[in-house]
C-alpha cells in the first residue's frame, strides 16, 4: 500500500482537474472547447454514416467557414494586445 500511496503523491501522478484550470492560451484548448464543435461532430457523423467524403461536403465548408470565422476572431483579440505591457 506505501507504494501506492507514493505514486499518487508523486507531481507526475496527480490528476489535475479540468474544470479548474484554463489553457493558457486558446488555441491551447480542446476541440470539445471550440464554438465550432457542432460543426466538426456533424462532420465525423456524416463520414460515419455515408463512407463518402464527397456526400459530406456541405458539412466540411461548414466546419471550415467556422474555423475561419474563429481564427479571425482569435487574430483580432490578439492585435489589442500588447506583448510589452
Amino acid at each position: 500500500m506505501a507504494t501506492a500511496q507514493a505514486a499518487s503523491d508523486s507531481p507526475t501522478h496527480r490528476a489535475s482537474s479540468p474544470g479548474t484550470a484554463n489553457p493558457p492560451y486558446p488555441s491551447a484548448a480542446r476541440i470539445a472547447d471550440s464554438s465550432c464543435f457542432p460543426q466538426y461532430t456533424a462532420s465525423l457523423k456524416c463520414l460515419e454514416t455515408h463512407q463518402d467524403k464527397s456526400k459530406c461536403q456541405q458539412q466540411f465548408d461548414d466546419y471550415k467557414e467556422c474555423k475561419k470565422k474563429e481564427r479571425e476572431a482569435r487574430l483580432e483579440r490578439n492585435k489589442t494586445r500588447s506583448l510589452f505591457g
